[in-house]
């Protein structure tokens, strides 16, 4: 596990942000991107508070939507999200959360958006750090975390993602 500066992460942060194409970032409207360094029950969609410490899954580890719609899902859409796997032997199911789009995306802001409050990209510093083992792998994946979250933002579902590589 490699652990990064408060300053590393938000410079990773920036970077992933100053090397997506122009347009893209042109056509967001009223979104924050900011970080945390870890989940909070909110960010997980639980109702109660979440003390556990998170794990790390190896290729499933971005999961997206309001907390109401993460609610919403099944067990399997849970699981293919990345957000829970079987305990075992005696271990406790635990989520890690690497993003998260809170928000409308432009698709759903069509139906009208009242654009008081931005919507929000939060991206979380410690399950990246627990889940990557190097500055160079922790860096590669804010960007690609940052990626999938925008393609929420621009309407893209899980599904979708994968298929461009951004599961």
């Amino acid at each position: 596990m490699y652990r990064m500066t408060d300053e590393e992460f938000e410079t990773a942060i920036a970077e992933a942000l100053d090397a997506m194409p122009e347009q893209f970032m042109e056509a967001l409207q009223n979104v924050a991107v900011v970080w945390e360094e870890e989940p909070s029950a909110y960010h997980l969609g639980y109702d109660e508070e979440w003390d556990a410490e998170p794990w790390c899954a190896e290729d499933e580890y971005h999961e997206s939507g309001t907390p109401g719609e993460r609610d919403a899902k099944d067990d399997a859409a849970a699981e293919n999200a990345g957000g829970e796997r079987e305990a075992e032997d005696g271990e406790e199911e635990f989520d890690d959360l690497l993003g998260l789009f809170d928000g409308l995306s432009i698709v759903e802001r069509a139906n009208g958006y009242d654009d008081d409050i931005p919507d929000v990209i939060t991206v979380f510093k410690g399950p990246h750090e627990r889940c990557f083992s190097s500055r160079e792998e922790i860096v590669e994946e804010v960007g690609k975390t940052i990626i999938h979250e925008l393609g929420h933002y621009f309407g893209l579902n899980e599904d979708q993602l994968a298929a461009m590589g951004y599961e």
